[in-house]
């Protein structure tokens, strides 16, 4: 049952018009001279410059998708080839925990400093490094720091990319749309990185090969779609929404309630949310072969079920949250999911979890992207930026962090932990969520 709780109430201050800023003001009430002015978003088609933009964003969670997809087809070979166990195969789960703890602090300074052209440029490029060092099949160690750099590259883009689309109109569907190209590239990730190595016989790396072709391709979209959009344009953005006080800054999202209420609770629930996506879509290749001795082909496949269902249920349900309302869509969505990983878990037969995991990914979908939209409902705009970049970052750590410590457990007890401790970590994220106050639905 939904909590009743008072909503939070921020007002962002008004701002004047402007065509580069990412909200723009029309009077309601000219011809009265009331002075009543309401905020109009911009669109994924309005300005114009917006077109190269949004599909430059659309093109970069692709990448992002295929980078974190290919975790779970690639561990059994890295395993092999570098004669790894559970526990120290698990640090390439853990060690993008750096980057995107370094993306959450710095994606605000970069905003301020460098501007969403730059943002691009360094995600883009710290993609494209490490994909290089990877594909040259370094030293174990080495190979750690190279998953490092990449998370770094996901943790900017997925801050920026995040607040900048959440700030559209029809949000819910855009973000939708936005995580739908992420859901898109995990489920392409795994089968080519399948295919390469079970049918076409080729060692591991080779699939980085790819991987580099993508990510130079990412740099020169986001590069040339975000060129215009300078340091300076971004500044003075945030002068005009920006109230007396001269907030906007990661400190107020953090530390002054009750907005950092919201931003904490939003981090917490998408550091959750993320590690069982990357623990479920990581591991059930394992679990697969281990635990329902399935062949590598049809596990690998198994991976891409899940990331399949995830994809479609952002596009598909995507449509359906705001109908519902955010909140009240993420409190059904959760117990569904709890009960297929129920399923999942206690009907030991390979196609049934196959297909529980498939759904389990269908209803998962959609709950990064309302929880953004929770955000930027809940919050003034000047804290957009500050609290949806650190939330999304934050949370991107989940990736790396929570499947590091399922393989750990494996370690000890086997890759079957990996089914009560999704289920226990859905439950905590339902309670998390449960803590945000009341959404008011905003007038257009």
């Amino acid at each position: 049952m939904e909590m009743e709780m008072e909503p939070i109430r921020l007002q962002p201050a008004s701002s004047s018009s402007s065509s580069s800023s990412s909200s723009k003001r029309t009077s309601t009430d000219e011809e009265a001279g009331s002075g009543v002015f309401t905020e109009v978003k911009e669109r994924w088609n309005h300005p114009r410059t917006n077109i190269p933009r949004v599909g430059a964003c659309f093109y970069s969670f692709l990448v992002m998708g295929a980078n974190d997809a290919a975790y779970g087809p690639l561990i059994p070979y890295l395993q092999k080839y570098y004669h790894l166990s559970y526990i120290i195969v698990s640090l390439l789960f853990l060690s993008p925990f750096i980057g995107y703890t370094a993306a959450a602090f710095l994606n605000n300074i970069f905003h301020l400093h460098i501007g969403r052209r730059g943002v691009a440029i360094v995600s883009s490029c710290s993609h494209l490094l490490a994909y290089v060092v990877i594909s040259v099949h370094p030293p174990y160690p080495v190979l750690v720091i190279a998953f490092a750099l990449a998370g770094f590259g996901n943790g900017v883009a997925d801050a920026a990319w995040n607040a900048w689309i959440g700030n559209m109109d029809r949000a819910n569907e855009m973000l939708g749309f936005l995580h739908g190209l992420y859901g898109a590239g995990a489920v392409l990730s795994p089968l080519i990185a399948t295919t390469m190595i079970t049918k076409a016989h080729l060692p591991w790396y080779t699939f980085y090969y790819v991987m580099i072709g993508l990510a130079a391709l990412e740099l020169v979209l986001t590069a040339a779609g975000f060129w215009p959009a300078t340091a300076q344009e971004y500044r003075e953005s945030i002068a005009r929404s920006s109230d007396a006080s001269g907030g906007g800054g990661l400190k107020e999202a953090l530390f002054k309630m009750p907005g950092a209420r919201v931003t904490w609770l939003c981090a917490v629930f998408l550091l959750g949310y993320v590690g069982i996506e990357v623990a479920l879509g990581g591991w059930i290749v394992e679990f697969m072969i281990q635990v329902r001795h399935g062949g590598a082909f049809e596990s690998g496949i198994t991976a891409t079920g899940f990331w399949l269902g995830l994809t479609i249920g952002r596009f598909i349900l995507g449509f359906i949250t705001p109908k519902i309302g955010e909140k009240r869509a993420i409190m059904i969505y959760l117990p569904i999911t709890m009960g297929l990983e129920i399923l999942f878990w206690l009907v030991p037969q390979f196609i049934v979890s196959a297909v529980a995991v498939g759904l389990q990914g269908f209803f998962i979908g959609p709950l990064f992207p309302a929880a953004i939209v929770a955000m930027s409902k809940l919050l003034p705009r000047h804290l957009h930026v500050g609290a949806i970049g650190f939330a999304a970052a934050f949370g991107g750590s989940g990736a790396a962090f929570l499947p590091f410590a399922v393989g750990a457990i494996a370690q000890a007890k086997g890759v079957q932990v990996l089914q009560p401790i999704i289920l226990a970590l859905l439950a905590a994220i339902f309670l998390v969520w449960c803590g945000l106050p009341k959404i008011q639905k905003k007038e257009e």
